[in-house]
């Protein structure tokens, strides 16, 4: 009997899945130790590079997995309202994270 199509798993799940939880723990471990060496002197902006591409991870393979969730698995006659949904929520999200590293960016150059 074959699978149901519904039930078997997109093959980009756990790519999507295993990339989110590196990068957040990257993220996280990147934030101690930027926590850490800060303390004591001044730190070198280049160094947010390693924070900010984390956070981008993060963000990039949970709208990945919003697609797939919403879009990929939407019926046909409700695909355009849900690629549309997703369309604002990902720009939305995008947009917050845009301006988190510039605010970021901004302050850290103007201190």
């Amino acid at each position: 009997m074959l699978p149901n199509p519904s039930t078997t798993p997109h093959p980009w799940r756990k790519r999507l899945l295993a990339t989110e939880f590196i990068a957040l723990a990257i993220l996280l471990g990147s934030m101690a130790i930027l926590g850490r060496s800060s303390d004591g002197g001044t730190l070198n902006p280049a160094w947010l590079i390693i924070p900010a591409a984390a956070s981008l991870a993060v963000f990039l393979s949970f709208i990945g997995l919003m697609y797939l969730r919403w879009v990929v698995a939407a019926e046909a006659g409700k695909a355009t309202r849900h690629k549309l949904v997703f369309g604002l929520l990902a720009v939305t999200l995008l947009g917050v994270w845009v301006y988190g590293i510039a605010n970021t960016w901004l302050s850290m150059n103007a201190g």
